[in-house]
């Protein structure tokens, strides 16, 4: 009939469309300071850097250990201005090897390049330490990670087996975590809904922590993979905080959700398995 378009050509105009779609999907960025600058396919705007860690000879459990950490350009010169990102030139985690202990903390900066910090260790064994930090004129963060041996009593291996159930109560606090899919190598979001745990009321008055409605840290169980990931902008103080982000590969990750209520900050842990 005149005016309709053959066959043929309805198809072609169907897979363009269908193409144009896709591709419209496929180019949703994830935001840059959810992403391991290692792993990122958009963060295209880091500066190179290195760093010397040290500190005491011998360090033993459960005692004060002073920790310097400098941190140098590819050249070998020490950088000498950092950005402030979330209220802080630095931010630090220290997690046993099989990431049973989590610690965010953060270093003082003594200039020249140079960050110092104190801090102990519950038990003997191998700690990694991860400092991420933005050099002035960086569009995005840098990470830097060392392996720290703690003499003294070793605990007890604890294996990294994905929960079964995704609520927990920590400080009186029920938090129930869920994802949209959890896919690797996809953009996801990933949802924490928190409520009181006594009268199961959501809990709408959820202060910021460091510049953010909440905080998250990620891990594979080998801690090679590290992600520190921002919520994203919603309205109201809870009871759901949305980060968005990409898990690397698949496999086992640990997850640490931070967040503030009533001037007191609260830490829930997750362990999830990540599909192909």
């Amino acid at each position: 009939m005149k005016g309709e378009l053959p066959l043929k050509n309805l198809i072609l105009i169907t897979m363009l469309i269908v193409t144009l779609l896709l591709s419209a999907c496929n180019s949703l960025k994830v935001p840059k300071s959810s992403m391991d600058h290692n792993m990122s396919s958009t963060s295209s705007d880091v500066i190179p850097t290195k760093s010397e860690w040290k500190t005491t000879d011998h360090p033993k459990a459960n005692e004060i250990i002073p920790v310097t950490l400098l941190i140098k350009d590819k050249s070998n010169q020490p950088i000498k201005s950092f950005d402030t990102v979330h209220e802080k030139k630095m931010h630090l985690f220290i997690v046993s090897k099989d990431l049973a202990y989590f610690l965010h903390i953060h270093p003082k900066y003594k200039g020249n390049g140079k960050f110092d910090f104190t801090t102990s260790f519950p038990a003997g064994g191998d700690y990694k330490l991860f400092s991420e930090f933005t050099p002035k004129g960086a569009g995005d963060n840098s990470v830097e990670s060392h392996w720290i041996h703690i003499d003294g009593e070793t605990a007890e291996v604890k294996p990294l087996v994905p929960d079964q159930k995704l609520t927990k109560v920590v400080e009186g606090k029920k938090v129930t975590l869920s994802f949209d899919h959890i896919m690797a190598g996809m953009t996801l979001h990933m949802n924490f809904t928190i409520s009181d745990a006594t009268t199961n009321k959501p809990i709408k008055n959820l202060q910021p922590y460091l510049g953010a409605m909440g905080h998250a840290v990620a891990m594979s169980g080998d801690a090679k993979k590290y992600l520190h990931i921002h919520p994203m902008t919603t309205e109201g103080n809870g009871p759901k905080v949305t980060f968005m982000t990409i898990f690397p590969e698949k496999g086992i990750y640990k997850i640490w959700g931070q967040f503030q209520h009533e001037g007191e900050v609260f830490t829930v842990p997750f362990v999830v398995n990540v599909a192909k």
